[in-house]
């Protein structure tokens, strides 16, 4: 279980595809790394995953067919950052929300603006995610938790600040970037209870 709040920009620094599906996923974590151990859960770019290998500042993660199938990281390169946040531990300070790193939908950025010093961005997404959404409400994209401004037809706004720009990848991002979101875990709950099938 995560919150959403990033804790370091890491950088990609190999990632190989396996010849019998999967693959190989090492970043460069100063930070983090002096706090994590092998088996430790750390979501990248929103999908939780586990060290399999720490040798220094570098953490290693080998990645199921199903992660890359679902999820954006199978688009990595060597050189690319990413969004890293240890697991919560009971009694922490719960800054974003309940985020569990089990990606919902890939999105893809569809607008970017500035408004004054924020940035709001236009996302595309399909209606397992906006129906899911209300004006207000959480959603984490890439791992980060965010609020909605807009729920959209076929999509959603989200504001960012300089702060967020700064210490995520979402600084980085342009249109046509692909995300991996994550919708709120209490609406699935709440959908799920209602009636909606979840799976």
């Amino acid at each position: 279980m995560f919150s959403g709040i990033v804790e370091e920009l890491g950088r990609v620094k190999i990632f190989n595809l396996k010849a019998a599906g999967g693959a190989r996923l090492t970043i460069a974590a100063p930070v983090l790394s002096v706090g994590c151990a092998v088996g430790d859960s750390i979501s990248i770019n929103g999908v939780c995953l586990t060290v399999e290998k720490l040798e220094g500042e570098h953490l290693s993660f080998d990645l199921s067919g199903e992660t890359l199938r679902v999820t954006s990281l199978g688009r990595l390169g060597a050189g690319d950052n990413v969004n890293l946040e240890l697991s919560l531990k009971v009694g922490e300070r719960l800054g974003g929300h309940f985020v569990s790193g089990h990606v919902d939908e890939v999105g893809e950025i569809t607008g970017r603006r500035d408004e004054g010093d924020c940035s709001v961005f236009e996302i595309k997404a399909g209606r397992n995610i906006t129906d899911l959404l209300i004006a207000r409400g959480s959603v984490a994209i890439d791992g980060i938790s965010l609020t909605v401004t807009k729920v959209l037809p076929g999509g959603f706004e989200v504001v960012i600040i300089p702060h967020t720009a700064k210490m995520t990848t979402l600084g980085f991002k342009t249109i046509g970037d692909q995300v991996n979101l994550e919708a709120d875990m209490i609406g699935k709950y709440v959908a799920k209870l209602v009636g909606r099938d979840e799976g």
